[in-house]
């Protein structure tokens, strides 16, 4: 068996297709041949009758999926890039088909899923959180931009709540991704098993002659379902919509330094510490994510913008820092938000000869 196919399990499960991402030592982050191998699998299972629905897992305790293999795409990036723009491009493509999928599409978000992870799992039909999920955009750490659909997500999160994610690369919990719309039900982990094993009885194809709707399938899921914790972003919504709605990232920051809210205090420092660069970009990028008018013309800007900031320079830094590195010391360039012009972030949005989607 190759390494493409061992890194993702499909296989039938009564009515079930189930997929399953196979990296856990990697807590499950994305190869191009994840995404060759998982594409391939739901173009398959499109139109075969013994599959009623898909379920998206990953192995192992730690996560669904912690986003793209981030060590790779920085010795590509600093190689010219031609491979980390060719996995965008597909994996964009993917999530836009998760978005569309003729069948049921059910995600479980349990543990750790970020970047890519989301990009899998909240564009489809059923999401799932557990008591372990932690559910992030973190791209702004590495100089990137919310990408893979996360920014439409971002866009139409309650106020500015979206804003506030992005731009501090900060993390939700299971109460905070149902509020952020980035799931739409709470199962205790302990439960899934047990939830797995009744929509694949309930999708036998032995045992019915129609597949099920998602609205079948919603209420397979919400019958194991339980409230969720707290959602500790609706206690800041005040300070948050406050203070995100000013104009630039600059003055996002003084009104979040003049707020007197500690947490606000906390929210500066996070964006502080990421790419300038990336910031700025990401606050463009989702308002005007919030004018575009489907999943695809978002998927459309984000490959723009996620080619630029493979030709700029934070992107290689961020990762390096990180995860190669690890001396969590980014140098970024520029070094502060105030030396990011105007023409640095338009470069982002423009459109670039040859590198466009065409989604839309």
């Amino acid at each position: 068996m190759s390494a493409e196919v061992a890194e993702v399990q499909a296989f039938l499960d009564g009515g079930v297709g189930r997929i399953v991402l196979n990296r856990p030592r990697a807590l499950n982050s994305l190869t191009h041949g994840m995404i060759t191998a998982v594409r391939a699998t739901l173009d398959e299972w499109a139109t075969d009758d013994r599959v009623r629905v898909v379920v998206l897992t990953g192995a192992g305790e730690r996560g669904l999926c912690a986003g793209a293999d981030i060590r790779a795409m920085h010795d590509d990036a600093k190689a010219g890039g031609a491979g980390t723009r060719a996995f965008f491009r597909d994996e964009y493509r993917l999530n836009a088909l998760i978005a569309r999928y003729p069948k049921p599409y059910v995600a479980v978000m349990d543990g750790i899923t970020m970047g890519g992870g989301v990009g899998l799992s909240a564009h489809g039909a059923v999401r799932i959180v557990t008591e372990r999920s932690t559910v992030a955009m973190p791209e702004t750490r590495i100089g990137l931009v919310p990408d893979v659909g996360g920014s439409r997500l971002l866009a139409h999160a309650p106020g500015e709540l979206g804003i506030h994610l992005g731009l501090t690369s900060a993390s939700m919990g299971p109460g905070d991704a149902l509020l952020c719309g980035f799931a739409d039900h709470f199962v205790p982990s302990a439960r899934i098993p047990e939830l797995l094993d009744a929509l694949a009885r309930g999708t036998d194809p032995a045992a019915s002659a129609t597949g099920p709707t998602t609205a079948d399938v919603d209420a397979v899921v919400a019958a194991h379902a339980e409230p969720a914790p707290p959602a500790a972003l609706a206690e800041q919504r005040t300070w948050i919509d406050a203070c995100y709605a000013a104009e630039t990232a600059e003055e996002i920051v003084e009104h979040l330094l003049n707020s007197g809210v500690p947490k606000a205090k906390e929210a500066v420092e996070l964006i502080l510490a990421n790419s300038p660069t990336a910031v700025k970009a990401a606050l463009a990028a989702l308002r005007r994510a919030r004018t575009l008018p489907s999943l695809e013309a978002v998927l459309d800007q984000e490959y723009r913008v996620s080619c630029a900031a493979l030709d700029g320079h934070d992107l290689v830094e961020g990762i390096r820092a990180q995860v190669i590195d690890k001396d969590r010391n980014p140098r970024w360039e520029p070094a502060a938000l105030a030396g990011v012009t105007a023409v640095d972030v338009a470069r982002f949005l423009a459109p670039r000869e040859g590198d466009e989607l065409g989604l839309a």
